[in-house]
């Protein structure tokens, strides 16, 4: 089970009092040249912040951050809510085929009937990330654990003290879904793709995704191989072997998010069937790192900055 993340005590404030703590604290950076973000990047990338004139793909989503206001971001972040934009891309016949089959949503955890559910299941806020539970034997497991945790997520005002403003409008929910899995039990493979203008131009491939470790590799679209890693996230040993519907799950990918600069496009692969995930606009908060570093500036080449999201100065 994964519980709230409680590195800021603040973001148990309420919701009111939290946005206007979040506004003073965002403002108060901008004056000095935000010079608390431009040290915390520093610290966890080892080089300097560029706001002026971003290069990396961590400078640009922190610059993403700061200034880019596009409605959509709101829309897509919310993981309820990207279903129906799901539906309005591709239609919903097709969106049908691909959306995770939904067994509940409420603002109220008292009132999932759990009774009612089946045996394995994911339940999940909409509203934030590395927030979620896998319910494996719904027998077994305490409810009134479960409603609490769940109260606990809605409280939490995920992404407020990283700027991350598509999060502050989201009215906040609880989803309960499929736990997709393959014909031995196992989890699927986890395809993030990662798109700039509508073009794919990367795709992370993960294993292990909620267990002890996540196995990833980097490939191109052509599915050549990347000598890259994240620090903390072992490599595999063993190079994924391509999947028979990997046109598929790019032509699905690109069509997501053409209406972006750059997005990352999540998606699963079960039993040779494609899952939408989620769209990912704040990969790591521009916090994360690659190795070698130069990959950061390889994938930050691909995406042009939209000025006319600018907020102004």
């Amino acid at each position: 089970m994964i519980p709230v993340e409680k590195k800021y005590l603040s973001s148990y404030f309420p919701a009111g009092l939290n946005k206007i703590y979040a506004d003073l604290k965002f403002h108060a950076d901008r004056i000095q040249g935000f010079k608390n973000l431009r040290a915390l990047f520093k610290k966890s990338l080892g080089y300097e912040l560029n706001l002026h004139a971003p290069e990396s793909y961590n400078e640009k989503i922190v610059w993403k951050k700061i200034y880019d206001r596009n409605p959509l971001l709101t829309l897509t972040a919310d993981k309820y809510e990207v279903r129906s934009y799901v539906g309005e891309v591709l239609g919903n016949r097709e969106a049908g085929k691909i959306l995770i089959p939904l067994y509940h949503v409420t603002d109220n955890p008292a009132d999932i009937p759990f009774e009612e559910l089946p045996e394995t299941f994911v339940i999940k806020p909409n509203h934030g990330s590395k927030m979620h539970l896998i319910v494996k034997n719904n027998e077994k497991t305490s409810n009134a654990e479960l409603i609490q945790i769940c109260r606990d997520w809605l409280k939490f005002n995920y992404g407020f003290y990283q700027y991350e403003w598509a999060y502050r409008n989201i009215k906040r929910k609880i989803i309960v879904e499929q736990l997709l899995q393959e014909e031995d039990g196992s989890l699927p493979v986890d395809y993030k793709l990662y798109c700039f203008h509508g073009n794919c131009k990367y795709i992370r491939v993960s294993k292990n995704r909620f267990g002890k470790s996540d196995i990833s590799a980097y490939f191109d679209p052509e599915w050549n191989f990347f000598p890259v890693c994240n620090p903390g996230y072992p490599a595999a040993k063993d190079p994924f072997k391509k999947p028979e519907n990997l046109r598929d799950i790019i032509i699905l990918s690109e069509k997501l998010s053409e209406k972006f600069d750059s997005v990352r496009v999540d998606l699963f692969n079960c039993n040779n069937r494609i899952y939408f995930g989620e769209l990912t606009h704040y990969d790591a908060s521009g916090m994360g790192r690659y190795e070698p570093e130069s990959f950061d500036f390889e994938m930050g080449a691909h995406w042009k900055v939209q000025k006319k999201y600018w907020l102004n100065k």
